[in-house]
């Protein structure tokens, strides 16, 4: 099989690895929009599903080429999703620090005296087959936990350390990468994808 070429709407390398690893099956070759000369595009949306079309529809704009793109972050029940698509500046939005010690410093604070500590990672992938395709394919992977007051683990990134899963009894900095990227909520994202792409006869 012939793989297609499909513009990676990230210049994340470990996105890169993961998505390729999983959508060569379905004949997809993926490549950074870097590498295209493709910029970075806004994400002015309040949910994943519209940032996520918005960054897939800029890169096969800007190249001719089906493209894929995700957003995700931490939805936590008693803040009313929040932080949701702000995840990775929830800090700096209210007043501190980007970086994930002063994001899970003020989920931490946050919480503070709440009962409720359910939470899910969300993880939302749209492919768009050209920059006007009328029916983009859509997966959302959904990662159920609890945050913990306590930072546990040093695997992962982001609110992994917080991030408790009782079924396992473990945060998810606490897995080792082989099993979180097994279970993740990106990993359930990606093989829907797969799944509906296949379907389709590969692309």
């Amino acid at each position: 099989m012939t793989a297609n070429k499909v513009v990676l709407a990230s210049n994340n390398a470990g996105k890169l690895k993961e998505f390729s690893a999983i959508l060569q099956s379905a004949g997809i070759a993926m490549v950074p929009q870097g590498e295209l000369g493709v910029p970075e595009a806004e994400e002015p949306f309040a949910t994943f599903v519209e940032n996520a079309l918005t960054k897939a529809r800029h890169a096969s704009a800007l190249t001719g080429l089906p493209a894929l793109a995700d957003d995700s972050g931490l939805c936590v029940a008693a803040l009313d999703g929040a932080p949701g698509v702000y995840s990775a500046r929830y800090a700096a939005l209210n007043g501190g620090e980007k970086s994930d010690a002063a994001n899970n410093r003020l989920l931490v604070e946050t919480l503070a005296g709440k009962a409720n500590r359910a939470a899910s990672y969300i993880a939302v992938l749209v492919y768009v087959r050209s920059a006007t395709d009328p029916r983009p394919l859509i997966a959302e992977g959904v990662w159920n936990g609890e945050i913990v007051d306590d930072p546990r683990g040093r695997h992962g990134f982001g609110y992994d350390p917080h991030f408790y899963l009782p079924q396992l009894k473990q945060t998810v900095a606490e897995l080792e990468p082989s099993v979180k990227n097994r279970l993740s909520h990106r990993a359930q994202a990606l093989e829907k994808l797969l799944e509906a792409l296949l379907k389709e006869g590969g692309i």
